[in-house]
């Protein structure tokens, strides 16, 4: 779009900066937790090491001739190999970072580890905290609500989920930003997405998810919302292909979800068999596009993707990454129109996110002065959140 010149992409090359302290601070306490997180061997820990310090202060490099997507990521790096990750696409360097560490644990490798998740112990233990057995519980008196109601607390609890992620709380502010009360969405686009998804319509519903654990629960439990009462026909849940940014979700990440509220009480179990027999007759199916792990905005999707975005009613992208690679991730004027960042997908598409990155469209200039006014970092805080759409 002619607008884009405009807009820097962002990078983590200046000092102070958000995504300068995920590459510098983030990064290398994940390397730590998944370090602790399992009993690996001498050559995974040099490789964690290695990595640690490349990414501290080396250059980038190719992924190893023998990895089995080396040309694709030849291709994606091909200007970024031999620059500083600080010099690089911020979205590039965090998506190459994540791409490494599978590569340090083995993950792809023949051997004993191949295929084991090593953010897995993060997620699970999510299940099964105090906060999320509290979650569930008031689902008891939500879903006993008129179904208006239940609506507008199912997609916020959807949206609010987006705090449970674990490499945001890594963070050295997520402590003291992400508690207290929920404040005033800096964007409110709820009725237009509900009403694209009247009761009695035959809509597909497609999601877009983000992270495991405490926020796909809810995501599954809207989802189950949107079938049970006759807003959509028919759901489509796409995740990632393998283990992506430290949170994000599998499809064994959407079954351990599953069995979590299937083996709870009330109503979420209810949710539970409900999204369990919907998987099996094909009204809720599961899918994990390869270009979901590909460190690209969404402008650039294949064509296969393309055309199961345009075969939806609505697409519902959750959280920061897909937010990012949805409008661009540049440092746009906050009143840029989000419909027009948004112009190039193929059918209407909504938006909800907490605010965890620089990134940020389709905002009013009263919103944006006042909250310039009041805080210097809403953009990145966690504290504030959006829903957003395009029809």
């Amino acid at each position: 779009m002619s607008d884009t010149v405009d807009a820097p992409v962002i990078r983590s090359d200046e000092p102070g900066s958000f995504s300068r302290s995920v590459l510098a601070e983030r990064h290398p306490a994940l390397i730590e937790k998944v370090r602790d997180a399992f009993p690996y061997g001498p050559g995974q820990h040099r490789a964690l090491d290695a990595l640690r310090d490349n990414a501290a202060e080396g250059t980038i490099a190719p992924l190893p001739p023998t990895a089995y997507d080396h040309d694709r990521w030849a291709v994606w790096g091909r200007e970024h190999f031999g620059r500083s990750w600080f010099d690089v696409p911020f979205l590039w360097a965090e998506s190459y970072f994540y791409r490494r560490l599978l590569e340090a644990v083995g993950y792809f490798a023949d051997g004993p580890w191949r295929g084991v998740d090593p953010f897995r112990p993060f997620k699970q233990a999510e299940l099964h905290t105090p906060e999320t057995e509290a979650e569930l519980a008031m689902l008891d008196d939500i879903l006993r609500e008129p179904a208006g109601e239940q609506a507008a607390a199912l997609v916020h609890g959807s949206l609010w989920g987006n705090r449970a992620d674990l490499g945001f709380r890594i963070s050295s502010s997520a402590a003291d930003t992400a508690g207290g009360d929920t404040p005033p969405l800096v964007a409110d686009d709820s009725e237009a997405l509900w009403s694209l998804l009247p009761v009695g319509s035959p809509a597909t519903l497609c999601v877009v998810a983000d992270n495991a654990g405490r926020e796909l629960l809810p995501d599954l439990v809207l989802i189950d919302h949107v079938l049970h009462h006759g807003r959509a026909e028919r759901a489509v849940l796409q995740v990632k292909p393998y283990p992506y940014y430290v949170s994000d979700a599998t499809t064994e990440d959407v079954v351990d979800c599953l069995r979590r509220l299937t083996r709870s009480e009330g109503a979420a179990a209810g949710a539970g068999g409900r999204l369990w027999a919907a998987m099996g007759d094909g009204r809720l199916t599961v899918r994990a596009h390869d270009f979901f792990r590909a460190p690209l905005p969404y402008e650039e999707m294949p064509g296969d993707l393309r055309s199961e975005f345009a075969e939806a009613t609505l697409t519902v992208m959750k959280g920061d990454l897909n937010y990012r690679r949805l409008v661009g991730d540049r440092l746009w004027p906050p009143t840029t129109s989000f419909a027009d960042r948004t112009a190039y997908f193929p059918g209407p598409v909504a938006a909800l996110r907490t605010l965890k990155s620089d990134v940020i469209v389709g905002l009013d200039e009263r919103t944006v002065a006042a909250l310039d006014e009041r805080e210097d970092h809403w953009r990145t805080s966690g504290a504030h959140a959006l829903i957003q759409v395009r029809r």
